[in-house]
C-alpha cells in the first residue's frame, strides 16, 4: 500500500512540474528492484489473488498450486463427472454411518456424557455434508429439457427446487429441527444412496461385483437391525430376567448379533420364549425372517444369473449345436472342429456374434463403436489410402468379424468372389500344388485381399488361389452387395479403388495378394 502511494505522489509531482519530478525521480537501480519485487497471483475458488511476498519465499508447489487454482465448476454433468460421483460417496459413506449407528445408539449403552461430544462432532459433520450436497452440488446438475442440456445457473437451481427430493429433504428436515430438535437430517438422503448405485455401476467394468456386495450389506444390515431390537426388548423385559433374553454377560452387540443370526435365518437352537413379548417378537422374527432371507436369496441369484447370462447363451448355443450334429450323425472330426471355433471365439471375444450386441444402438453410435474400434486397422490398409474418408467410415459398420481355424480354408481357386478379406489379427497362406501345400506367399494382419473379385467387371469374378489360416485367424468380411451400395455415393473413391485393384504385368505375384 505505502509503495503505491508513493508511486502516486511522484506520479502527480510529474505532472505539475516534469523538471523538478526528474531530479526527485528514483534512480534506475531503484525502478529495477521495484519491479523485480515478486508477486504471487492465483486463483481461489474463481476470484484472482494478488500479494507481495519477500524474496526469500520459497515457490509454491505444484499440487498446492492447482489446488489453490481450483475453480468450482458451474454447471455439474451427473452422467459422466467424476467430481460429481466422488461427492456422492462422501454423501453416501454420511448416509451410512448414520444409517448403522444410529439405531445402536438408540439400543445399545455406547453413548455416555463422558463421549457424546465425539457422537455429536461426527453428527454434525454428516450434517454439514447434506447441507453441501443440498446448497452447492445439487442446484448445479444439468438436466435435460426439451431435448436441450441446460446449464443456466438459474434454470439449474429451479429446476432442483422443483424435484420430488428437494421437496422430500426439505419437508423432512424442516419437521425433524422443529418438531423433535434431533439431528436425524439423514432420512432424506436415501436417494443419494440408489443414484450413487447407479452411478459406480455405470463406471465399473464389472458391475456384478458390486452388486453382490450391495445385496450382502443388505442381508447384514437386516441382521443388525434385529440385533439392536433384540438388545431393546431384552432390556425391556429386564436383561437376565428369562433365558431367552440376553443375559448381559460378554460384547453385547456380538452376542445379540449372533441371536439375530441363528433368528432370522432360521438356525434355530435357541431358548424358548416365555412371555406374551417374547413369543410374540420371536414370531415376527421368524416371519420377517424367512421372508427377507428368501428375498436376498432371490435377488443375489438374479445378479449372479444377470452376470453369467453371456456365458449361459454361450453354453446353450454350443449345447444345441452338439445336439444337431449327434441327431446328424455329423463325424467326430468335424464336430471337434466347431467345438474349437466355438471355445476360440468366446475365450477370444467374449461374445459370439458382436453385431447383435450392437443391432438395438443407433446408427451413429454403431459408427463410433466401429471407428474406435477397426478404424486403426482398416485405414492401414493399402487399398483404401486416398480414398474418401466418410466411405472407409461407411465401410466400417458393414465389415463382419469372423474367425478361421487353423487349416481352414478361406476361399478356393475357381470359387465365385463375393465377399474381400482384411486380416484383423492372425495370418493366412496363399498354397498351391498337388496336394495344397506349397506355400506361396504368408499375408498378415493389415493386409487385405480378395478385392479383385469385387471391383472386376464381367467374368473377372473368380478366385485365383486357395488361401487358407495359418494359425487362429479373425478376418473382416466385406460383402460385394454392401461395397456396392457404399461405392454408388463415392463415384471418385471407385475409381481409385477400381485402378488399384487392376492387375499390372509388372506387378507379378499381384495375382497373390488380390485373390
Amino acid at each position: 500500500v505505502k509503495l503505491f502511494k508513493g508511486r502516486t505522489e511522484r506520479q502527480k509531482d510529474r505532472l505539475v512540474d516534469p523538471d523538478e519530478s526528474e531530479e526527485e525521480s528514483p534512480s534506475a537501480s531503484e525502478k529495477e528492484e521495484e519491479e523485480e519485487e515478486p508477486v504471487f497471483q492465483f486463483e481461489l475458488l474463481g476470484h484472482p489473488v494478488k500479494f507481495y511476498a519477500p524474496t526469500n519465499l520459497p515457490p509454491l508447489r505444484s499440487w498446492l498450486r492447482s489446488i489453490l487454482e481450483y475453480r468450482f465448476p458451474s454447471s455439474i454433468d451427473p452422467f459422466t463427472d467424476l467430481i460429481y460421483v466422488l461427492w456422492l460417496f462422501l454423501v453416501v459413506a454420511a448416509w451410512n454411518w448414520n444409517v448403522w449407528l444410529i439405531p445402536v445408539r438408540w439400543a445399545f449403552p455406547y453413548q455416555t456424557p463422558e463421549n457424546i461430544h465425539l457422537w455429536l462432532l461426527a453428527d454434525y459433520t454428516c450434517d454439514l455434508i447434506y447441507v453441501l450436497d443440498i446448497l452447492v452440488f445439487q442446484p448445479r446438475l444439468q438436466f435435460v429439457r426439451g431435448g436441450d442440456i441446460v446449464c443456466d445457473k438459474k434454470d439449474m437451481r429451479e429446476n432442483y427446487m422443483s424435484t420430488e427430493r428437494f421437496k422430500v429433504r426439505k419437508n423432512t428436515i424442516s419437521y425433524i429441527l422443529l418438531k423433535f430438535k434431533l439431528t436425524v437430517a439423514f432420512l432424506p438422503q436415501y436417494s443419494a444412496f440408489f443414484e450413487f448405485n447407479d452411478r459406480i455401476e455405470a463406471v465399473m467394468k464389472k458391475a456384478y461385483i458390486y452388486r453382490v456386495i450391495r445385496t450382502s450389506t443388505y442381508l447384514l444390515y437386516s441382521l443388525h437391525i434385529n440385533a439392536c431390537l433384540f438388545y431393546w426388548g431384552s432390556d425391556y423385559e429386564g436383561l437376565g430376567s428369562t433365558k431367552w433374553v440376553y443375559n448381559g454377560k460378554g460384547f453385547a452387540y456380538i452376542r445379540c448379533y449372533y441371536f439375530a443370526v441363528k433368528t432370522l435365518i432360521t438356525i434355530g437352537g435357541l431358548p424358548d420364549p416365555t412371555t406374551v413379548f417374547e413369543i410374540c417378537f420371536q414370531l415376527i422374527n421368524y416371519f420377517v425372517g424367512v421372508f427377507a432371507f428368501s428375498i436376498m436369496i432371490g435377488q443375489m441369484r438374479d445378479v449372479v444369473g444377470a452376470a453369467t447370462a453371456g456365458e449361459n447363451y454361450y453354453r446353450a448355443c454350443m449345447d444345441s449345436t452338439v445336439k444337431y450334429m449327434n441327431s446328424y450323425k455329423i463325424p467326430k472330426e468335424v464336430q471337434n472342429r466347431i467345438k474349437t471355433w466355438y471355445d476360440y471365439t468366446w475365450k477370444s471375444q467374449g461374445m459370439l456374434d458382436e453385431q447383435e450386441l450392437l443391432v438395438q444402438l443407433p446408427a451413429k453410435m454403431r459408427l463410433d463403436i466401429a471407428v474406435d474400434v477397426n478404424y486403426a486397422i482398416v485405414s492401414k490398409v493399402a487399398l483404401f489410402q486416398g480414398c474418401d474418408r466418410q466411405m472407409v467410415f461407411d465401410m466400417l459398420t458393414r465389415l463382419k468379424s469372423v474367425v478361421y481355424l487353423p487349416g481352414d480354408f478361406v476361399c478356393k481357386k475357381g470359387e465365385i468372389g463375393r465377399e474381400m478379406y482384411i486380416i484383423k489379427q492372425g495370418e493366412v497362406q496363399v498354397v498351391g500344388g498337388p496336394d495344397l501345400q506349397t506355400v506361396f506367399v504368408t499375408i498378415r494382419a493389415g493386409s487385405v485381399f480378395g478385392e479383385i473379385s469385387l471391383l472386376a467387371g464381367g467374368g473377372g469374378n473368380r478366385r485365383t488361389a486357395n488361401v487358407k489360416a495359418h494359425g487362429f485367424a479373425n478376418l473382416f468380411i466385406l460383402d460385394k452387395k454392401d461395397l456396392a451400395e457404399i461405392l454408388v455415393h463415392y463415384p471418385e473413391s471407385q475409381k481409385l479403388l477400381r485402378k488399384k485393384a487392376n492387375p499390372t504385368p509388372t506387378e507379378t505375384q499381384r495375382f497373390l495378394l488380390s485373390i
